[in-house]
Formats: structure tokens, C-alpha cells, sequence
């Protein structure tokens, strides 16, 4: 599957960005999508992922009641609504999709557990 996230941009801080992934291929439906994140200078970190239903999610604690991941299988498209942010959201964004199926969702909160990557969308959060 091939990914592409968009969606980003500057907002200030406790505004709302909403970001996508377009996906192409006919696996998509089957995949676990995850979000990650990678700020300057640090190691790119996981955010949120959503198993193949779209019926289990988890999230990293700092973003926990202020993001809401969601995918449209039909549509082929992941999404990431970020609200409340902060300064410290501000970082590129990338998509993923985890082929490997049949563990629970806590399982794909690291990277070595996806196959494909989107290119990255800049998220800014102003002060």
C-alpha cells in the first residue's frame, strides 16, 4: 500500500488541524494505520493507530483526549484530528500501515511494526 499524508500547517497553539491519509491499493482495508510524529532534532515517536475495522485504537499519553485517529476503508483514507494543540505537537506527521494482522492494537505503537510509510506533513504550533 502506498500512503500520502497531508494536511498540515501552522496554527497557533489550541487551535485544530485535521490531517489525511490517502492511501492507493487494494490492501488497505486490511492493515493497521499509525501515526507518527518526528520533531528537529529527535527520534521519530509513535502517536496513534487504528486497527483494519477501525474498532480499536490506541495513543501515546501526551496526545490522549486531544487526537482522535479514524480511517473511511471505503474511501481508502486515514485521518488524524488534532485538537487543543501545543508547541510541543509541532513536528512532521507521517502515516503508516502495518500489514501484520492479529495482535492487539497496543502491538503497533512502535515503527519496526510497519511496512509502509507517507511522506511527512509539517505540523507547526505556534505559542
Amino acid at each position: 500500500v502506498q500512503l500520502q499524508a497531508s494536511g498540515g500547517g501552522l496554527v497557533q497553539a489550541g487551535g485544530s488541524l485535521r490531517l489525511s491519509c490517502a492511501a492507493s491499493g487494494r490492501t488497505f482495508t486490511s492493515v493497521t494505520l499509525g501515526w507518527f510524529r518526528q520533531a528537529p532534532g529527535k527520534e521519530r515517536e509513535f502517536v496513534a493507530a487504528i486497527n483494519w475495522r477501525g474498532l480499536n485504537t490506541v495513543y501515546t499519553d501526551s496526545v490522549k483526549g486531544r487526537f482522535t485517529i479514524s480511517r473511511d476503508n471505503a474511501k481508502n483514507m486515514g485521518y488524524l484530528q488534532m485538537n487543543s494543540l501545543k508547541p510541543e505537537d509541532t513536528a512532521v506527521y507521517y502515516c503508516a500501515a502495518a500489514t501484520l494482522r492479529g495482535y492487539s492494537i497496543g502491538y503497533y505503537s512502535t515503527r519496526e511494526k510497519y511496512d509502509s510509510w507517507g511522506q511527512g506533513t509539517l505540523v507547526t504550533v505556534s505559542s
